[in-house]
């Protein structure tokens, strides 16, 4: 307070007035009061006298400046102690203003003083490195954000081309390092694929260099262990060099003598199979978020490479597989030509026993039949062997070995044959005169063939026989199973619900539908009404593998009733499941109806028997001949699919097959992953459980894809979205493929995950 002492003054001063009106008004007072008061000295010394209060009035004209004096500096000191205050505090506020606007304004340079007891002034500065630190580590995270999506953006940029050059290695390779050299801000780049010659040391190949913008000739080759380029790929590590000297000579990199400030090689390595090698020369420093970013496009690089190396496989494979296709179709229709011949010799012993022919035509066949353990013991016979043996019930021959129906003659010959089948030995055919339980010969051509497990390993050994003997009926009976072999008995396909798949024409005459008639049937349509129940229990064994022979009674479209005899049989998929149904048998009604004719017929019969013993010789060798054919095409077929299958597991790509009604028959441990579906759980379900309604609508692919008949699209790539078993949606790249093996059409899609 600047005029403190003139304040104090002036409030004294008033203060001084003011007392001396308290005496003044008291000595007015008393005047008016008394009526003789002379104005004298002696009146007012009277007065003062006789009234002690007037002393105390008088005393005020003292007490009160004086009390007033020193109550105003009182309050005078007090009010200029808070005006510095004040002024203080203002100041300090002024400051923090101050100071605070540089913390607004991200200014954290400016220092702030503060006192011991300052607290405000304590928290601002600790405020102050608060924010210094936050906009440090907000600089920081955002740099690591930027080198973050720097990074993403990179891997999808580089991801796309890998994908749509997979085709093309030289084009591939060359995209690649430009672009990487371009992203990275390097001067010039290499692209090196390993190259592992046949009868050739390794050496790496030079297919793409890319250097100040522009593309240039690659032409070199560096040795399996030269330079840094060598030292990369033995080593399977990145090398990085910082500060390159400008006398820089001593060591060989793959882009020659040159001396950049920094030098990066980087190997191509997926699952530790070495591919290649890229190199890298550049003016600056490679950071270390550039370097990471180049090692992981580098890992990218060797999937691809990988994928590209498994492609060309398999599409050399695919070429070997259609060229071994189409020599079995030419060997198919040498074999039918073959058996057009073996139809030609037939006809021709028809034309010299017309008679016999006549007779023939009316009568089916059926094969003696047999089977035995690896003992020898007698495990199954059927009515044909227990009737040509002169048997009359199953249980007389079970257990009997197999030495007791033979000729003891031709016994320890035998026993040196049954000792090569037991131990998988090829099969042997051959005439061979079996003893009857009369003691009577029966001559035979017999087949005895090993029965094999699923591990190879013998079963059981399968007698199959017909009757050759001078029994005019037996000798009727061989004539039908040549006929048999030759594809005119009745051979049936048929789906699991018994729906009619495929036939031969002796079907067709059986029941005298027109082939369009027929596919339209099942064979529950042609049984017997009578006898439907009993064959629907035989037909739920059937489909559970367990195998039935036998004869029941069908009708014909006229309602023309018919026996058959025959067995069905159950052919499995490569999953173990039950996928067909096959039924070969031949129509016995004749044969029924007419067992007396044939005892008229013997005389006509022993004058054939010596052309059907020359027929049925020259047709067995053909008969062998074709077999054995057959067997070895067979494990070619095997063997081929086994690697094919292998490969498809194996790959990195999901992988997944359907056949033409759109079920799902492979599906790799790669689909597995990226569905997130166990195999068992899609294995043949429809393909549609791959995708959402609302991904079927949309995509034109999709919708050719799991829609019905041959529309699909093909030998094309193309980017879709799938449904995993989470319900969530992944885009993905496409490729679909069609194959087709006779008259069977499958597809295959092969999928990269990019979602």
């Amino acid at each position: 307070m600047e005029n403190k002492r003139e304040f104090v003054t002036q409030i004294t001063i008033l203060a001084a007035i003011i007392s001396l009106l308290f005496p003044i008004s008291a000595v007015f007072i008393n005047l008016l009061i008394l009526d003789d008061f002379t104005y004298t000295f002696k009146d007012f010394a009277g007065l003062y006298s006789e009234n002690p209060v007037h002393w105390i009035i008088l005393s005020l004209i003292l007490i009160i400046p004086v009390t007033t004096y020193l109550t105003t500096r009182y309050f005078a000191n007090v009010i200029d102690t808070n005006q510095k205050r004040l002024s203080s505090e203002r100041n300090k506020t002024r400051r923090i203003q101050d100071f605070t606007k540089t913390l607004i304004q991200e200014d954290f340079s400016q220092e702030f003083e503060v006192s011991e007891d300052d607290s405000l002034g304590k928290s601002l500065l600790n405020l102050r490195d608060k924010l210094k630190s936050n906009k440090e580590t907000e600089v920081k995270r955002r740099k690591e954000d930027e080198q973050r999506n720097w990074t993403a953006e990179g891997l999808a940029k580089f991801g796309d081309i890998l994908r749509n050059e997979i085709d093309n290695l030289e084009l591939l390779s060359f995209n690649v390092i430009k672009e990487l050299t371009k992203y990275i801000d390097a001067t010039q780049g290499g692209f090196y694929i390993l190259k592992d010659g046949e009868g050739k040391a390794k050496y790496f190949d030079m297919t793409a260099f890319f250097a100040y913008d522009r593309k240039k000739y690659a032409d070199k080759q560096v040795k399996w262990g030269d330079g840094l380029i060598g030292t990369c790929a033995l080593e399977k590590k990145s090398i990085y060099i910082a500060d390159v000297p400008n006398d820089y000579v001593s060591v060989t990199s793959g882009l020659g003598y040159t001396n950049p400030k920094s030098l990066l090689i980087v190997p191509l390595i997926k699952e530790e199979e070495l591919f290649g090698v890229i190199e890298f020369a550049s003016l600056n420093i490679i950071e270390p978020h550039q370097l990471e970013f180049v090692e992981k496009v580098a890992e990218n690089i060797a999937s691809t490479l990988s994928l590209a190396n498994i492609n060309i496989k398999t599409t050399k494979l695919l070429e070997e597989t259609k060229a071994q296709t189409e020599a079995l179709a030419s060997q198919e229709e040498e074999m039918r030509q073959n058996m057009e011949e073996l139809q030609s010799t037939q006809e021709e012993a028809t034309r010299q026993a017309e008679r016999f022919i006549l007779l023939e035509n009316t009568i089916n066949h059926t094969m003696i039949r047999a089977e035995f353990d690896k003992e020898g013991k007698l495990i199954y016979a059927n009515t044909i062997f227990l009737k040509k043996l002169e048997y009359n019930l199953t249980e007389e021959v079970d257990g009997k070995h197999v030495s007791e129906f033979i000729d003891k003659k031709d016994r320890v010959w035998f026993a040196k044959i049954w000792d090569k089948l037991v131990k998988g030995g090829k099969h042997f055919e051959g005439y061979m005169k079996h003893i009857t339980k009369t003691g009577k010969n029966l001559w035979t051509m017999a087949t005895y063939t090993c029965v094999r497990h699923e591990d190879d390993e013998v079963d059981k050994i399968l007698f199959l026989a017909l009757d050759t003997s001078e029994h005019k009926d037996e000798s009727l009976k061989m004539e039908g199973i040549i006929d048999s072999v030759e594809r005119s008995g009745i051979k049936v396909e048929l789906d699991i619900n018994g729906n009619i798949v495929d036939f031969n024409e002796a079907f067709l005459l059986l029941f005298e539908y027109a082939s369009n008639e027929i596919k339209s049937l099942s064979i529950f349509d042609l049984v017997n009404k009578l006898e439907i129940e009993g064959f629907s229990k035989k037909w739920d064994n059937v489909i559970k593998g367990i195998g039935f022979q036998g004869q029941f009674k069908v009708r014909t479209k006229k309602d023309a009733e018919k026996w058959i005899r025959g067995a069905f049989s159950s052919a499995y998929n490569v999953h173990g499941d039950i996928d067909r149904i096959f039924f070969t048998g031949q129509d016995i009604t004749k044969e029924k109806n007419m067992e007396t004719s044939i005892n008229d017929q013997t005389e006509i019969l022993m004058n054939q028997e010596r052309l059907i013993r020359d027929a049925k010789k020259e047709l067995s060798k053909k008969i062998r001949e074709v077999k054995l054919d057959m067997a070895q095409e067979y494990e070619i077929i095997q063997n081929i699919k086994i690697r094919n299958e292998q490969i498809l597991e194996g790959s990195l790509d999901a992988i997944v097959t359907i056949s033409s009604d759109n079920k799902i028959i492979f599906f790799n441990p790669a689909a597995e992953d990226l569905w997130g579906y166990k195999r068992e759980e899609v294995l043949n379900s429809d393909i549609g459980i791959l995708f959402s309604n609302k991904i079927i609508d949309k995509d034109e692919f999709v919708a050719a894809l799991v829609g019905p008949g041959d529309n699909k699209i093909i030998n094309a790539r193309n980017k879709i979205k799938i449904l995993t078993s989470s319900n969530k949606e992944k885009d993905v790249i496409i490729f679909l493929a069609k194959a087709k093996t006779e008259e069977e059409i499958s597809y295959t899609a092969f999928i990269q995950n990019i979602g």
